[in-house]
């Protein structure tokens, strides 16, 4: 664990220190922890009969990303894994009838066996109360040690201890590594943002992605995407990471609503370039949401 204390302790004192007009003033990795993502996901068919149902990426040996395939429902959400000293934090837990739970337990399982641990405590939250981001809810509630916190915004307020719902953030500890928990309703009225300072990776569920971006609260989600911005202001942001792929990496091309096969999608990961690009455009709206097409996502009113 020492590599973890010392990573943890570096970007503790880049994240306090860093100058606030500058996201670091040397290219030297600004202190936080470093991670890997894939260069691309394993595409889902288009013959599925041999496609696991999740795929899994180690971005470091805390940090585990979790993608449903498409074989199992078109949504492909992406759920996150991260672990603390003392506690872990699953977010999401994936669309349709998905047999999540043992595929967490498998990689929890491996964790305590590198870390010579028996038991941590986990916690399930989510981004958002969409039934393609809490369908495993009930089964990963069996697992040991395990709360689930209810997708609504009174249950989460009350567990992460948000005072002055969705103008305040909080934070929440997992040992040796701290969240900030950044309530962002538009899209759905209970949707959360959380920024890990070990990774300086900012979770925007469906908030912000490489896709269709749907604004249910028109008012709600410009501000909340401005609390993002604001927020975000003078911290490291290594990656930007939603919940979807829709759009391939043709600019200003996404893949049709439902498509399973996704060969030449975009990356997952977006910067704090795009979270003010699309600040910019809400800001043009003023109030009233149209569909925009930009280069990796698109402005999606609901009806």
């Amino acid at each position: 664990m020492k590599s973890f204390r010392s990573g943890a302790a570096a970007a503790f004192l880049c994240l306090t220190i860093c100058p606030a007009g500058a996201q670091a003033p040397e290219p030297n990795g600004a202190g936080v922890r470093a991670g890997t993502l894939p260069r691309s996901w394993h595409p889902s068919g288009p013959r599925c009969a041999d496609k696991p149902a999740f795929e899994i990426n180690a971005y470091n040996d805390d940090l585990f990303i979790l993608r449903e395939s498409g074989c199992s429902n078109y949504e492909k959400p992406f759920l996150f894994l991260l672990f603390g000293k003392d506690k872990a934090l699953l977010l999401d837990t994936g669309a349709g009838k998905t047999d999540v739970a043992p595929v967490v337990q498998g990689v929890i399982d491996g964790w305590l066996r590198r870390n010579g641990r028996n038991a941590i405590e986990l916690i399930v939250a989510h981004t958002h109360a969409h039934g393609d981001h809490i369908a495993g809810d009930a089964d990963l509630a069996k697992l040991p040690r395990t709360t689930v916190v209810a997708p609504n915004p009174g249950a989460v307020q009350t567990f992460f201890n948000i005072h002055n719902w969705p103008v305040e953030a909080s934070t929440y500890d997992l040992g040796q590594r701290v969240l900030d928990i950044i309530p962002i309703p538009g899209h759905e009225p209970s949707s959360i943002a959380i920024y890990d300072r070990q990774t300086a990776i900012l979770f925007t569920g469906d908030t912000l992605y490489p896709g269709r971006l749907y604004v249910h609260d028109a008012a709600a989600f410009a501000s909340s995407v401005q609390r993002l911005v604001d927020f975000s202001r003078g911290k490291i942001v290594a990656h930007v990471l939603g919940n979807h792929i829709e759009q391939t990496r043709t600019p200003y091309l996404d893949y049709a609503i439902g498509t399973v096969y996704q060969p030449d999608e975009h990356p997952l990961e977006l910067g704090r370039a795009q979270l003010l690009e699309l600040n910019e455009a809400l800001k043009g709206m003023s109030g009233q949401i149209r569909r925009m097409a930009l280069r990796d996502f698109t402005i999606w009113p609901e009806p």
